[in-house]
Formats: C-alpha cells, structure tokens, sequence
C-alpha cells in the first residue's frame, strides 16, 4: 500500500502542501474550511501523522580516583556521545566529585552508564534502580551486569612476547603504589606470557606512598637485579621511569627497553617516542551506548549479562629495541 504523503493530500484537496501541513498541525494560514477539508481528507486516506520522537537520557557516572585516566575518560565520554547522537539519545554525564546529583540522575533517565566506579552504594543504587546499565572498569566476580573494557591482560602477554622475542630475559613489570585491579590484570597477563620461558625472571616492582621510582630501582638493583626492560603499568609511570633512568645515564633503548600503557599524549611527545599500548577509548564509549541501546530496543537481545572486551594495539616506537649485549649501568 503507497504510504499517505502531504502531497496526497494536497492533491486530493485541491491546494499546496503548504497548506496541508498548517492545517494539520495546527498552524494559523488556512481557513476553517480548508483545514476541516484537509482533515477530514487525512483521515479517510488513513494518513498517520509523524510524531516526533522523544530523546531519552543516558546518564554517565565517572569515578577516578587516582585521576591518572583522566585522557582515557575524556575519549570515552566522546565515544559515548557520538554513538548516543547517532541512536537519538542524550548523554548527561557526572563526576561523583562534583556533588551528589547521583539519585536524580538514576530517576531521570532510561539506562546508566558508568566509567571507573568503585563507590560501593552508588553501584547498589545502580543496581536497584531496575534500568539497563553497563559499566567500564571492575566489578566483584559474577556481578549481573554488562560490562565494557580494554584487553588489559592479553595486551601485557602481547607485551611480553613481543620483550621476549627482543632477546630480554630480566623484564620488570613497575607495578607502582596501588594494587588496582586493571594494573594486577596486566600483570598477570605479562606472567603468563613469561611463565612459559624457563630463561626469563620477571620483577613486579611496587612501592609504598612514602617511596617512589628512584628508591624502588635502587633497592632492585642493590639485589642484584639488572634488568633490560621495563614494562610500566600506565604511560605516567613510563614518563617517571623514563626520566629517572635517563638522569642515571641510561640510554633507552641502548642500555634498557620501556613500554607503557595507555598511549596518552605524552607518550608522543617525549623523547625518545613511547612504545605502549593503546586503549580503545573513544569505541569503548561507543560500544557501552550501542550495548545500552540494544538492550532498551532489542526483546529478543540476550538477558544474560555481558563481557564484552573491545580491542587494544601494542604501539611499536622508540622507546623499545633488542636486547643490549651489556647490562645497564649498576648506577
């Protein structure tokens, strides 16, 4: 059956789709009679009106402690409004630092968002608030809820491959102040890579909040570590690594190899280039609005909670070359 179009009408009636299109919405322009005509003429040619379709609300909870991802956030937030334009949503995103407007947010809008939240009862709120919900960052084991991340672990085992195939054999992992959950992921991910080589010894350097870098390296050196590389759980501990070693006189990669995680601006703009990692911000934000918008419209989308592990890239650079034939300096 042709779908019933103002032009029809217009046709029907007698005058311009202009006039169509006043009298059907209302508009001043026509006179009674004509619009009564075109009424009457829509309804018995079964036309049906477009009605506009209300933009629903997403809200994006972001938490960072630490405020060392604060790039990474940045691309996902782009990710998560570009994906939501394109589906017909709006994006309200909030900083748990930023006041507590968290209730509000939960009531207002059709499904949740959130980036790094480790606030125990906004995620029970989350929880009991009913609406869909898909979350970046850790949740305890068998949480019932999607999920959206990067390949923390099998990147770090990409990494250590890609070390050891390099010829190193004495790898540290710079594990830094905090056990968070991603960086032990990317350790344990390195391990499996390394565990398999019976002639590699793998050092996870971590320190207190009253130590750093500088003091960590001297300890594993004094032990008589001499390590060759060096694999930094985030681009911020590869910058801080990369300044201390060089201000010992280590060149890099001469003496020893670096790679971070992230591939934050910073690691393209120091010297030498940083070999990392890359984090798939900007489609992980538009894989969490995609994987909200399915379960919001799609009946027979799977009920069952999601894993979904969106891609990252091992970023060959400067910073990471074969093995040297002489260990670095004790110094």
């Amino acid at each position: 059956m042709q779908r019933v179009t103002l032009r029809i009408i217009a046709e029907n009636c007698g005058v311009s789709k202009f006039a169509v299109s006043r009298a059907l919405s209302g508009k001043s322009g026509v006179s009674e009679a004509t619009r009564n005509r075109v009424i009457a003429t829509a309804e018995q040619l079964g036309y049906q009106r477009q009605v506009a379709r209300t933009r629903h609300t997403i809200a994006v909870l972001f938490e960072d402690r630490l405020h060392v991802n604060g790039e990474l956030h940045s691309q996902v937030q782009a990710g998560m409004q570009s994906e939501a334009a394109r589906l017909g949503y709006d994006v309200q995103p909030h900083w748990l630092h930023h006041g507590d407007r968290i209730q509000e947010l939960i009531d207002s809008c059709v499904a949740i968002a959130t980036n790094s939240l480790q606030d125990i009862d906004v995620l029970e709120r989350v929880a009991q608030s009913g609406k869909p919900a898909v979350h970046m960052g850790w949740l305890t084991p068998l949480t019932h809820a999607d999920t959206v991340s990067g390949t923390d672990r099998e990147s770090a085992s990409a990494v250590g491959r890609h070390l050891y195939d390099h010829g190193h054999r004495e790898i540290v992992y710079v594990h830094g102040p905090y056990a968070l959950r991603g960086r032990r992921e990317r350790l344990w991910g390195l391990r499996e890579a390394l565990d398999l080589e019976s002639d590699c010894v793998l050092h996870d350097m971590h320190w207190t909040e009253q130590e750093n870098f500088s003091s960590a390296l001297d300890a594993l050196v004094a032990r008589g570590g001499r390590p060759t590389a060096f694999f930094c759980a985030h681009d911020g501990l590869a910058l801080t690594a990369v300044t201390d070693m060089l201000a010992r006189g280590w060149s890099i990669p001469g003496d020893v190899s670096v790679v971070g995680f992230g591939d934050y601006s910073a690691a393209r703009q120091i010297r030498p280039l940083l070999t990392t990692v890359r984090i798939p911000g900007y489609e992980i934000g538009r894989s969490m609005v995609k994987l909200l918008h399915l379960r919001l419209s799609d009946k027979e989308w799977p009920s069952t909670p999601l894993r979904l592990r969106v891609f990252s890239e091992l970023i060959e650079r400067h910073s990471t070359g074969p093995a040297p034939l002489r260990q670095a300096p004790a110094g």
